[in-house]
């Protein structure tokens, strides 16, 4: 019977870490955020805000995994935290609304760039993010170390093309009047802005956890999991903040704001001609991002699976290959149909990211329970200034969704809505689990 395959190294899972995060988010939110917190120092503020929820989250999740070193990462911390039912509508969720949402957004914007290079027409473009994902799919089937290879190549090109960006910016660029002045658009409140902000800051951030769902094929799991997560976030938040800071001493803060193409706006400030640079950086960099989600979420619903509350067929591994095949397909052609009906890129990440929040401050609450259930157990790796490193994580994630709640309710009922169909989808396969029924489909 086949076996998930330890194949991932701890390079190749940091590069996952840092590539689930980096995607479309720094090319695409930087003028959101610029319109909601129209000061530079705020602007930089926000960014290593985030940087402090993803330090503080890793350093939280590295203790989990190390903890759990098994296939499924954040949903096997709620199981063992809280049971069966919050670990599924946490799948359940990434599944209709989190990860598919993310292959969605981040598909349709590799296909929008595509065709600014290509000229292919942009009815064609729903048609060109189906086929990226049919072929990041497919490549993923073939075997996590294929997956990794993947990885490995569109990080590092994307890290290679985001440095050139900040070398420009920083070090030959003549200061713009971005980094010193702030616009005079100070109409809400300091705290709604840096909420408002803040979702395209998370959405740009998220990802470093996905390492852990690759628990179950990491050469050595307890000790690389944490180690890659740790060290993603502090890559991750150091080029998110140099970033910025190029472009605001490339273009002034107004026209950040008012830009539809902030690294292509910036960049040609220099070098005249880098549209057509910046679009391949671009299209690279979602292209790759969409390829590690569609690697590392199937693991979700492989581990449900396993756990008899979900389709049995998506526990079947790839008789070769050992992937989660069933469990990959699901995903990808679920994110398919999104693209389908999406609405602009901020209705749907302020969803996705709502969502993916309020079971992150679950996962992250775990520790504590972990700490009182299994004191003696082993512990790889203690989190750093325990517990003030996973309060603060808690803290300004609990902020968020009620900010979250409060700023953007439709996306926000929305993704609870969906959570709530998970309930009878539960009930359903834990009752022919209890009756021995086969649920294969």
């Amino acid at each position: 019977m086949p076996t998930l395959k330890k194949e991932l190294s701890l390079f190749g899972l940091t590069m996952i870490a840092i590539g689930s995060c980096i995607g479309s988010g720094i090319f695409m939110t930087p003028a959101k955020i610029a319109a909601e917190l129209p000061d530079p120092t705020w602007i930089i503020a926000v960014w290593i805000l985030g940087g402090i929820v993803a330090l503080t989250g890793a350093l939280t999740f590295a203790e989990l995994g190390g903890l759990f070193p098994k296939a499924g990462g954040v949903y096997v911390f709620l199981k063992e935290a809280y049971g069966s039912l919050v670990a599924f509508l946490y799948g359940w969720v990434i599944l209709m609304v989190i990860t598919t949402g993310a292959i969605a957004a981040l598909s349709v914007t590799f296909a929008q760039y595509l065709d600014s290079l290509l000229g292919f027409g942009e009815q064609f473009q729903i048609g060109v993010a189906m086929i990226a994902i049919v072929i990041v799919t497919a490549v993923n089937v073939l075997g996590v170390k294929t997956g990794e290879f993947f990885s490995n190549l569109f990080t590092t090109l994307k890290l290679l093309g985001i440095l050139l960006i900040i070398i420009l910016g920083i070090l030959w660029a003549a200061p713009a009047e971005g980094l010193f002045e702030s616009s005079t658009n100070t109409e809400k409140s300091l705290s709604s802005a840096f909420a408002l902000a803040l979702i395209g800051v998370l959405w740009s951030y998220g990802g470093w956890h996905h390492t852990s769902y690759l628990a179950g094929e990491a050469k050595n799991p307890k000790r690389d999991i944490p180690r890659a997560m740790i060290f993603g976030a502090l890559i991750v938040t150091l080029t998110y903040v140099l970033s910025n800071i190029a472009y605001l001493n490339m273009l002034p803060i107004e026209q950040i704001a008012a830009s539809d193409a902030v690294a292509t706006d910036a960049v040609k400030t220099i070098i005249p001609n880098a549209a057509i640079m910046i679009a391949l950086l671009i299209a690279i960099s979602t292209f790759g991002t969409t390829g590690i989600y569609t690697l590392t979420a199937p693991r979700i619903y492989f581990a449900m699976a396993k756990d008899g509350v979900f389709f049995k067929r998506l526990a079947k591994l790839h008789p070769t290959y050992g992937t989660p095949m069933f469990a990959i397909i699901l995903q990808s052609t679920w994110a398919i149909v999104l693209l389908r009906y999406w609405g602009t890129f901020y209705d749907l990440i302020s969803y996705v990211v709502f969502m993916d929040w309020v079971f992150m401050t679950l996962a992250a609450s775990s520790i504590f329970i972990f700490r009182q259930k299994m004191k003696t157990a082993e512990r790889p790796y203690k989190t750093l200034l325990y517990p003030i490193t996973p309060l603060i994580f808690i803290a300004i994630s609990l902020w968020f969704i009620g900010s979250t709640l409060i700023g953007q309710p439709v996306q926000a009922i929305a993704g609870i809505v969906i959570l709530l169909l998970g309930l009878p989808i539960y009930f359903y396969f834990k009752k022919n689990k209890k009756n021995g029924t086969d649920t294969k489909a």
